[in-house]
């Protein structure tokens, strides 16, 4: 097969195979974690003994989930070193140092805590618990930040320049405080929010369906439902921004999206593909389902808004594997609205029975619906961070660095071996997670469990609860 033999081949499927497993974790570690801190924060509030019972057990998925993540994500660490070492040279000034921030600001700080969280019910205060709590929740996000400012960076570089062939920062508050950088990362937390929330409510409405402890879940699933009444329409909101930012930084990527081949004349609308196959060595659709100037609008907000086409940037220069980002920016999209019908018809649901003089058992379908929809976040989730890195190339760092450039010269044969590695010890690891979280997830909650000392001390009364 001759693609083995092709190095940059092989170290991008590598990168893409760690990078695509790997952001399956942080995903739950960042929402979940908020989530404990919610429930936390009630349970010490209304004095109700069901929220202290969901911060116990969600806890042993995040932990899980941790786990995972962060021995899944060090490889990629040291991939820069390995197959991609002419762009550590190139860009260590700047991108070393935002993932030293990563591990020395936020990930010290969630594994710092961490222990606190999980272990010290019974060993610290209650307002050293929360802060614990938040501490790790914080470190969580904190992550995701500084992951997508190097990213960001990637995408839109700024506040330095080239020099004997290494990049020299000449501001980093130019550097870190491109708009581009915020919105990326408001998309992304969004969409750990609202994956993880879920997940929270998709086995909530499993343990409904299948009558045990039901009064306790289905407050985590109303939780649920209210935070992604709030999150969605802000990830509509950040997603229109975000994408207005594409088609002015990375024009290619924008028209690779659309499939959009020629820029439309001024005073004539651009149409938007529905559907459609592009051909990149034909420089052409062979065929599209349209919509007349529905692309002007989405894009310049009027029916006649000039969009840049594939055409004006040399086919070199173009995004490789058109269809792929063309179809995954769209299924993202219809896991977003997937998300968005479910919420929506959910809080409609809810509002109609608190119309009548008698409280009706969830539906079957409904709850059904919620766990059939565990998957979206990470669906959306995977396809959008394809069409945020396919649609970079031919880039490693956008107009600086072609990724050809930033591979290291290895044996075909060594990358080889080593995507092959990965890929067997990402399944076992991906079926250890399965197993693990299944039997949490069956044995499920410890309704019985002892509150911590000091409640009990506070609140004697609770002792027989």
């Amino acid at each position: 097969m001759e693609f083995l033999q092709d190095t940059l081949l092989l170290s991008r499927l590598q990168f893409a195979l760690t990078a695509i497993f790997h952001i399956l974790w942080p995903l739950l570690t960042v929402g979940l974690s908020i989530f404990l801190v919610v429930v936390e924060i009630l349970w010490l509030k209304t004095k109700d003994r069901d929220y202290f019972v969901h911060a116990r057990f969600w806890s042993k998925l995040f932990l899980l989930n941790f786990a995972v993540g962060v021995v899944s994500g060090i490889p990629m660490e040291f991939e820069f070193g390995t197959n991609w070492a002419p762009f550590s040279r190139m860009t260590g000034e700047f991108f070393g140092n935002i993932l030293g921030y990563d591990g020395a600001m936020a990930l010290m700080l969630e594994a710092g805590f961490l222990g606190i969280m999980m272990f010290g019910w019974n060993r610290v205060p209650a307002g050293m618990h929360l802060f614990a709590t938040i501490m790790v929740a914080l470190g969580s996000s904190l992550s995701a930040f500084w992951i997508m400012i190097a990213n960001g960076w990637m995408q839109a570089p700024t506040g330095g320049h080239i020099e004997a062939g290494r990049y020299v920062v000449d501001s980093y508050a130019e550097a870190l405080t491109n708009p581009y950088h915020y919105w990326g990362y408001a998309h992304m937390w969004l969409a750990c929010i609202e994956t993880s929330l879920l997940v929270v409510g998709g086995v909530s409405a499993w343990y409904i369906l299948k009558h045990r402890h039901q009064s306790l879940f289905l407050k985590s699933l109303k939780l649920a439902l209210a935070g992604l009444l709030a999150a969605a329409p802000l990830q509509i909101l950040v997603g229109d921004v975000t994408g207005l930012y594409i088609f002015e930084l990375q024009p290619a990527k924008g028209a690779a999206i659309e499939a959009h081949w020629d820029t439309n004349p001024a005073g004539q609308g651009a149409e938007w593909h529905i559907l459609a196959w592009p051909d990149k060595q034909e420089q052409d659709n062979d065929w599209a389902i349209s919509i007349p100037n529905a692309l002007s609008l989405i894009v310049a907000h009027s029916l006649d808004g000039q969009v840049k086409g594939l055409k004006e940037s040399v086919p070199t220069d173009q995004p490789p594997a058109i269809a792929l980002i063309f179809y995954s920016f769209r299924m993202m999209f219809i896991a977003g609205l997937a998300m968005a019908a479910l919420t929506l018809g959910s809080a409609y649901y809810w509002w109609r029975q608190r119309q009548l003089p008698m409280t009706l058992d969830l539906p079957a379908w409904l709850l059904k619906t919620w766990v059939a929809a565990i998957p979206l976040g990470y669906v959306a989730t995977e396809c959008g961070w394809i069409v945020r890195e396919v649609g970079r190339q031919p880039w490693a760092v956008y107009g600086l660095l072609r990724t050809e450039q930033a591979a290291s010269t290895l044996p075909a044969s060594a990358v080889a071996t080593s995507l092959g590695l990965f890929a067997v010890v990402y399944t076992f690891l991906l079926a250890s997670f399965l197993v693990f979280a299944r039997r949490i997830i069956m044995a499920g909650p410890n309704v019985d469990q002892p509150l911590p000392v000091f409640m009990l001390s506070a609140h004697p009364e609770q002792e027989k609860a």
